[in-house]
């Protein structure tokens, strides 16, 4: 509800009255066959939602709700471009988790996707405790993203920002081997990165040697974006 009322507020579509709402809204790729008609399901209604926030009343109707695979949302808008590739992964590395999706002709593959336990959460704590053990030192997700985001190595170090880069490159060594063991070879076929976790190791993605042609989704709202996306194509045509 809060984030609805942000986005009313946003786009200055405020009301005293009762305010309909088209909801777009995902689900990761593995989960999307099985789960995406119970989750329209729970956020529509029959009747309207009262509620406050920020000492504001509001007065809301969900009328419409279409649920989209994420991955696909975030790379939406090259679509166009890939229509004619006759195979593309699209790779969201997440916080959590590293979801996949195998795309032929632009159109989705759902029997070629999944969740991977492969999010950045687990480098940050890889990093973490290596830096203690080997090096007796404290570091923070802050530090890491200063390292290998901001280029601030030499604020720390040598050694410390060797450590970081190179268990940066280990993890995504492991993550595209995963990757290969399911039968995907990233080096023969165009890869979509997507979210934080892919921008944050867009140096060790591309200095890996591993990936044939990777294509980088720099926003990081892209799925919001294009969930927004698809549901004006779907619904509007525009």
């Amino acid at each position: 509800m809060f984030a609805i009322a942000e986005e009313i507020e946003a786009q200055g579509a405020y009301t005293s009255g009762l305010m309909p709402i088209d909801l777009a809204i995902g689900l990761p790729p593995a989960h999307f066959g099985a789960q995406n008609k119970a989750f329209v399901r729970y956020f529509k209604r029959k009747e309207p939602i009262y509620f406050s926030y920020r000492d504001k009343l509001y007065s809301i109707l969900i009328r419409n709700v279409q649920c989209y695979p994420q991955a696909f949302a975030a790379a939406a808008m090259m679509l166009g471009e890939l229509a004619t590739v006759p195979r593309a992964l699209i790779l969201d590395v997440g916080g959590f988790t590293a979801d996949y999706l195998l795309l032929k002709n632009g159109r989705a593959d759902l029997s070629t996707c999944d969740s991977l336990e492969n999010g950045v959460i687990l480098l940050y704590n890889r990093i973490r405790s290596k830096a203690s053990s080997d090096l007796d030192i404290l570091l923070e997700e802050t530090d890491v993203d200063a390292i290998l985001l901001q280029g601030q190595g030499s604020s720390y170090g040598e050694e410390v920002a060797a450590l970081v880069e190179y268990q940066a490159q280990e993890f995504v060594n492991d993550l595209f081997s995963t990757l290969r063991e399911r039968m995907l070879d990233l080096r023969y076929c165009k890869v979509v990165f997507v979210g934080g976790g892919a921008i944050l190791l867009r140096r060790q993605i591309e200095e890996s040697g591993k990936v044939g042609t990777p294509l980088f989704v720099t926003n990081i709202n892209a799925n919001a974006a294009g969930f927004e996306y698809l549901y004006r194509l779907e619904t509007v045509g525009r």
